[in-house]
């Protein structure tokens, strides 16, 4: 009970700590509403935060390797992923392919960016078949 009675305060002290600085940094210290605790937000979920994906089998990325394919997406300003999410990791030639800029552009741009990169993936993964006798 002690060592737990000892962490929980060494954790208080770190959050405390933290919003001091963030408070002799800005001047400002984090919202705290009534009702709702503190608010707070992921910066990456804040404006439009949208993320439009496509689940997209590439054999021919696949075949190129994936760190291609990761080069790829950024130059189109997409970004792969597994079709398990986030963290699941890829399985097979199919990836879920969405824009990898959130904030800064409209629904619209943002959905076009996506198609257009997914539709430029797609021309040069039968390419890639091609050359990899796929």
């Amino acid at each position: 009970k002690q060592w737990y009675q000892r962490r929980v305060r060494g954790l208080a002290r770190g959050i405390e700590a933290v919003g001091k600085s963030v408070k002799d940094a800005s001047g400002k210290d984090f919202m705290l509403d009534p009702k709702y605790g503190y608010i707070h937000s992921c910066p990456t979920n804040l404006g439009t935060g949208m993320r439009a994906s496509v689940h997209v089998d590439l054999p021919g990325w696949t075949a190129e390797g994936l760190t291609a394919l990761q080069a790829r997406c950024e130059e189109l300003k997409l970004q792969p992923r597994g079709t398990r999410g986030e963290s699941g990791g890829q399985t097979g030639i199919t990836y879920d392919i969405s824009n990898k800029h959130r904030l800064g552009y409209s629904e619209v741009e943002l959905v076009q960016c996506m198609i257009d990169g997914v539709n430029t993936l797609y021309e040069e993964d039968l390419k890639l078949q091609k050359k990899h006798g796929l």
